[in-house]
């Protein structure tokens, strides 16, 4: 359903050295890369969705959105605290260190991040049936 999603950033060699190693980790593949943009996704599978980031296209500085988050889902627990520990290292700030969080559902996990320019993350795991 969605193709890809897109961030703005005012520093890309700032944002790559955030994100390089997060995707790495998730195992996605750089799609795309020049001196406006990277994207990442699966560079084999269009319906795999791609995340962007790049200089704003009307030449305007990035900003975030209030109540805008990307969250990426994952099958362990571990997953989310090693991509939590990832972003904390390379420039990130926590919107909420990895835990359960039963407000949402029994067994949901997640961590919530921000990446050097304020764009808020999740990396979450559903709970298994």
């Amino acid at each position: 359903m969605i193709a890809y999603t897109m961030v703005g950033t005012r520093n890309l060699e700032k944002a790559l050295a955030f994100y390089e190693p997060l995707f790495e980790e998730m195992n996605f593949e750089v799609c795309w890369k020049d001196e406006s943009c990277f994207t990442y996704g699966k560079t084999q599978d269009l319906n795999f969705p791609r995340f962007i980031v790049g200089y704003p296209f009307d030449g305007d500085p990035s900003s975030v959105g209030n109540g805008v988050m990307t969250a990426f889902q994952f099958h362990a627990p571990e997953v989310v605290d090693r991509l939590y520990e990832i972003a904390m290292s390379c420039g990130g700030s926590s919107e909420g260190e990895p835990g359960y969080r039963p407000q949402y559902a029994e067994g949901f996990y997640a961590a919530y991040v921000r990446d050097p320019d304020g764009n808020k993350l999740a990396f979450i795991v559903y709970p298994q049936e």
